[in-house]
């Protein structure tokens, strides 16, 4: 891997965290997969488009983004090994010939500049140490009137999945958990944060929209308390408690989520993210 500046990101995403993502990839894509129309009809990918997925994870934007750009290519590009190695076996599997895959740290990466028509992410953009820095890159990477489009998580009281955990309040130390404005899921939670960073970093038109999709937790509400305290943010909040208080979290966890279920049984939250869209100018100063 290229140089990391991000680095304890870095260290996460190659150890549990990127491996229970990895593990879990249908499972995650049933949470987020909701955004991806939204996301991709924002970015306005066509049949010959070169595009660049940051944050790609196990690549399943890339596929469909591959799917938009036929006669086009596509990078996808990630911090996680593991992540990796999941999108190209899918990938593999999938048929799809003209999309690749490459670890490094999108902050630093030496993206080939003015190479790419269009940038987009879903949920990968938040955990920059300089974002400012990060975007600069990205924009570099775009050909003159590219267009970077991505989604990141609105307020955290807005995702049902944090409520769910917040709800906890009485059984862990929920206290800091979802805390906004920090390196994190929760970093560009601030529209007028979001124009301020894209703006430093080059960016023009941009465009901040809320928009929400309802994503699959697990087959029942047992399944989905599970499989949320089996998270990264679940896991570091149970490992604050003794294995007793751990036991009445998880019952705590799943009668909230019984207020969730839905007709077929599957626990189903609201998720809230902006959609953001954000053009390189076709003339840039000094060419860069």
């Amino acid at each position: 891997m290229t140089d990391v500046v991000n680095v304890a990101q870095a260290q996460a995403w190659n150890s549990h965290e990127g491996a229970h993502w990895a593990h879990h990839q249908d499972r995650w894509n049933a949470v987020n997969e909701g955004f991806d129309e939204p996301l991709l009809d924002a970015s306005g990918i066509v049949v010959d488009h070169s595009v660049l997925d940051l944050g790609c994870g196990s690549g399943q934007t890339t596929r469909r983004a591959a799917l938009r750009a036929p006669r086009g290519r596509l990078l996808g590009l990630d911090i996680s090994a593991t992540m990796l190695a999941e999108a190209r076996a899918r990938t593999r599997l999938e048929g799809v010939t003209h999309a690749a895959f490459f670890q490094g740290d999108a902050q630093v990466y030496p993206l080939p500049p003015a190479s790419f028509d269009r940038a987009i992410s879903r949920f990968g953009v938040m955990f920059f140490d300089d974002p400012v820095a990060a975007f600069d890159n990205v924009r570099q990477a775009l050909r003159p009137g590219g267009r970077l489009a991505f989604v990141c998580p609105a307020e955290p009281h807005l995702n049902d999945w944090v409520t769910a955990v917040t709800s906890l309040s009485e059984v862990l130390p929920v206290d800091d958990f979802a805390t906004p404005g920090q390196p994190g899921m929760f970093s560009l939670t601030s529209p007028d944060l979001i124009h301020r960073t894209l703006t430093e970093a080059g960016f023009t038109d941009i465009t901040v929209n809320q928009t929400q999709a309802h994503g699959t937790w697990g087959d029942d509400p047992t399944d989905a308390a599970e499989f949320l305290l089996g998270t990264g943010p679940g896991l570091h909040l149970l490992s604050r408690v003794d294995p007793a208080t751990q036991a009445r979290a998880l019952t705590a966890l799943t009668d909230h989520l019984r207020g969730h279920v839905a007709a077929d049984g599957t626990v189903r939250l609201r998720g809230s993210a902006w959609l953001v869209t954000a053009d390189r100018p076709a003339t840039s100063p000094g060419g860069t």
